[in-house]
This record gives structure tokens, sequence and C-alpha cells, in this order.
């Protein structure tokens, strides 16, 4: 094993240990949390040791904490009392490892992750937010307390370890056929439509990736197609207390092409909607990050079917749209300008690694 993820606590009575800080969730299931606690009992006095993991939905600044303003949901979690041991899970071949590194006085803990909680996303801060950004995320957590969940227990911080994991998705090794939508759409003072359809090869596209999008236009109308518009939006659903749901554009893009009257064009155009694009924009889903690493749009959350009703947290979907401007010849033109739009679903993922 390459790296061993390990967090002590302040009083040094506690060492969390994991393998891995990712974990996929394969829609079907999600890989199990194994990890280790190494113990040195001195000064625990009646206190036990218990592990938790917990799966939050994180918002505001910390600072708000101190006014008493709680700034974590818990969306889901789960303790088990680690020491004195009160049960053993069965062992697998990463416990074997981090027990060989932790040492003696070590317990194993196993945690499974249900598969209806969402996935890490953190939401952009604006550029002047301060403190940890708003999001879902998943932590686990070692710590001394007399009972196992009583809420009127303070527990120390110096008390506690705790590592932030991830919960994510890859693309799944299957994609399948592209989308395609088209309209056909009538004008005042014209007798004849402009019809415009739009598709892409296939229903999945990687993070970066460029994405070619075949347009079809015949124009039997009398007037001009002046340009081309393309625009990517997320769709960011907050489902906590009420359903929040809210639309960001990541990509706006203008193509020149025009279709004069009675014209036809067949194209491919390309777009690559892309994080750097959009640094400024507060509240875009992105990837949940560990520390200050990189991370990139959110991606699509893939859901089980059926399961849609009882996710918590935030969900992703993005669409694309294709917007022709068209506008009539003369003096009037411009008054009676008008759009024809059609939109396709678009999948943004990241490649399942090589083993």
């Amino acid at each position: 094993m390459a790296k061993v993820f390990k967090k002590t606590s302040g009083n040094g009575g506690l060492t969390l240990y994991l393998g891995k800080r990712d974990y996929v969730d394969h829609v079907s299931a999600v890989d199990r949390v194994d990890g280790v606690v190494k113990v040195d009992p001195t000064d625990f006095g009646d206190r036990k040791a218990f592990v938790q993991l917990a799966c939050a939905f994180r918002y505001g600044s910390e600072d708000l904490d101190v006014m008493g303003l709680c700034f974590r949901k818990d969306i889901w979690f789960e303790q088990i009392q680690i020491y004195p041991e009160s049960s053993k899970p069965q062992l697998s071949a990463m416990h074997e490892t981090l027990l060989k590194k932790a040492g003696d006085n070590s317990f194993p803990f196993s945690f499974e992750i249900p598969n209806n909680l969402p996935c890490s996303v953190s939401l952009q801060p604006g550029p002047d937010d301060k403190g940890k950004a708003c999001g879902v995320d998943f932590e686990v957590k070692t710590y001394l307390a007399k009972e196992k969940n009583n809420p009127d227990e303070k527990v120390e911080k110096k008390d506690t370890a705790r590592l932030v994991i991830r919960k994510i998705q890859y693309a799944p090794s299957q994609v399948g056929a592209g989308p395609k939508a088209d309209i056909c759409k009538s004008f005042m003072m014209s007798d004849k439509p402009v019809h415009l359809e739009a598709s892409m090869e296939k229903d999945l596209y990687f993070h970066g990736e460029a994405i070619p999008i075949k347009i079809k236009i015949n124009n039997e109308s009398n007037k001009t197609v002046k340009k081309i518009k393309v625009s990517v939006d997320q769709t960011t659903d907050i489902v906590l207390y009420s359903a929040d749901k809210y639309t960001k554009a990541v990509l706006c893009q203008e193509f020149g092409e025009t279709v004069e009257a009675n014209g036809t064009l067949d194209k491919t155009l390309t777009i690559t909607p892309i994080l750097s694009e959009n640094k400024e924009k507060r509240g875009l889903a992105l990837d949940g990050r560990l520390k200050d690493e990189d991370t990139n749009l959110a991606s699509t959350t893939m859901l089980r079917q059926g399961v849609e009703k009882e996710v918590l947290g935030i969900l992703v979907s993005y669409k694309i749209k294709i917007n022709l401007m068209v506008a009539g010849g003369g003096l009037l033109g411009g008054l009676t300008a008008s759009d024809v739009t059609v939109e396709l679903p678009l999948n943004l993922m990241h490649p399942k690694p090589e083993e």
C-alpha cells in the first residue's frame, strides 16, 4: 500500500488510520470504509473511545458557530464503540495492513456508506467569502466520551481525531447513445419555418473533454439566422429542509455562422465547459475537495432508479442549450428578431482510474 492517512488527537490518546480517502459509489453499492484506531488509555478515566462516520451538509462559515448558529447539519451518521472493544468487523486486507502499521492496542472498524447518500460536493465560495466552503462532506472521527451519543456531553477538541473522506462516482464503463433534439419554428410575416436539429455522439463526456455538437439548420423562412449561441447550464438541487434549485451558466459561446433565407447549414460546433473559466461564480457546484487541492465542476449525480426522492444533500445536472438568433431583413429586421432553441442533457464525469 502506497500511503496511510493518520491523525492523532491533541491528547495523544487516539490515532485514526485510513488506507484511502476516496470511496467510490458504484451506484449499486459503495466502497466500505475500513480503518483502525490505536488507543493509549492512560488518560481515558471512565471514558470510552468511539469512532463515527458522518455525512453532513455544511453551510456558512465557522464564525457563525460562535453565535450559537449550527453550521453543520448531519444528513446521516453511524457510531461504533471501539474501546473497550464491543464488536469486531470481518477483517479485510486493508485492516491487516493498517493493524500492522499501527502496532499494539489497535482496533479495526468498518462502515458501510448507504448508496442513497449524496456524493462529496462543495459550492464555490465568492471572492470575499472566508471559512470552509458550503457543501456535502464525509468525515471519520474518533473521540472520547462517557456515552455513545449524549447531546449534553461536551467532547473536547483535544479528545478528537478526524479525517475528511470523499464519496465519489466515476463514469460507467458503458457509454450510451447521444441525445438528439429538434424543433421547427414558424415566424410572423414568414409563411415557412426554420428547422433546427442538434445531436451528440454519446451521452457522457469527461471533465475537460471537448464536446462536439452536430447542428443541422434548414432555413425555409424569409429571415436570416444571424448567429448561433451555445450555453451549458449547471442545475444544483439542494435537498435539505426544503428543496432549493438554482441554475448557473458555466459556458456561453457565440458562433458567427449565418444562414440566409432558404439556406442550410450542417456543421459540428465544439465546446469545453471548464472550471477555470468560472472561478468568480459564487455557489457553483464543484466536486468535493480535500484541503486546497484543485477540483473541477461537480460531476453529474448518477442515481439508482427510484432513489431520487430519498436522497438528501446536493444533486447536480447539466444541460446544453443551442440558440439561433433569427432576424428579418429591412428596417424592421431588428424589431422582429426571434430565437429558436433546443436543449440537450449532458453528463459530465471522471473516467474510472486504471487499477
